[in-house]
């Protein structure tokens, strides 16, 4: 019979349960390695399944369990990854945007009558409306029309073709971007279409860069009347912000639209002759 002493000792070890004996000692098997070969023998097992069972045994089972679930953890997919980690122009493209919204905000003083400089409003709406396209095409055929040297009746008519080409390029461009107009903008602008709901670029800041561009360029003015051309232009884009009726890079990139325009307006140039052929078929 064994000692107490000896039980507890081998309860502190670890044991399992007794097995058996040999040669009057107690056998103990630890859960974590297979018994011994002599009592395998006993039992009648053979000893690779006894260490299979052994290998298979509750212990090893969460052993493994935890493991893989450790190893499971310590990376994300490749495409989590990817998310997880964007570009600096990504970063950059957000926070120019975030600067876009937040300064267009601040300088929309003009969006209502109750906004900071909302006694303004009136005047803004009128420089808006010097910009629009329908008054200057409207004044363009009608000084083609009554234009008497074939030199100005030229001038006219490329003016008349440029402004056709703004809207069919600014159409096109607002309808690819889709961008939306600032929140704070009201929709009660002059004469406008399906198109007009969409912010990006700016129609009114082509044109008055186009326009500029080109009235410098082929009418004879004073020094006056030169730096006026200039102020206009600047007032147009500006109005725009002012009234909240689009965002600072749209009106920037419309700038600069209009600039590109004109030098396509100079490629493709109407001459004389192609005017009086023109002219004639009207006839």
């Amino acid at each position: 019979m064994p000692s107490p002493k000896a039980s507890r000792s081998a309860g502190r070890s670890g044991g399992s349960p007794v097995l058996g004996s040999s040669n009057g000692r107690y056998e103990f098997m630890s859960l974590n390695r297979a018994p011994p070969p002599h009592l395998l023998q006993r039992q009648g097992s053979d000893p690779a399944t006894a260490r299979l069972r052994a290998s298979e045994s509750p212990t090893r089972r969460r052993g493994s369990g935890s493991s893989t679930g450790s190893t499971g953890g310590q990376g994300l997919p490749e495409e989590d990854s990817i998310r997880l980690n964007p570009s600096i122009i990504g970063v950059a493209l957000s926070s120019l945007l975030a600067i876009d919204l937040w300064l267009s905000k601040r300088l929309g003083v003009c969006a209502c009558e109750d906004s900071s400089w909302g006694s303004i409003r009136p005047l803004m709406k009128l420089i808006e409306i010097s910009g629009h396209g329908i008054p200057w095409l409207a004044g363009t055929a009608y000084c083609l029309y009554k234009s008497d040297s074939a030199a100005g009746q030229e001038v006219m008519l490329n003016l008349f073709v440029a402004l056709l080409l703004d809207l069919v390029l600014v159409g096109i461009v607002k309808a690819v971007v889709r961008r939306r107009r600032p929140a704070h903008n009201r929709m009660d602008m002059f004469a406008t279409f399906s198109v007009d709901r969409y912010s990006f670029p700016s129609g009114h800041a082509t044109r008055a860069a186009m326009c500029g561009r080109f009235l410098l360029a082929h009418l004879v003015l004073a020094a006056p009347l030169r730096v006026l051309v200039l102020l206009w232009a600047s007032m147009v884009g500006l109005s725009r912000v002012l009234l909240g009726r689009h965002n600072v890079t749209d009106v920037v990139f419309g700038f600069w639209m209009g600039y590109c325009q004109y030098n396509l307006v100079e490629m493709l140039w109407l001459s004389p002759q192609v005017l009086q052929g023109l002219l004639g078929q009207l006839a």
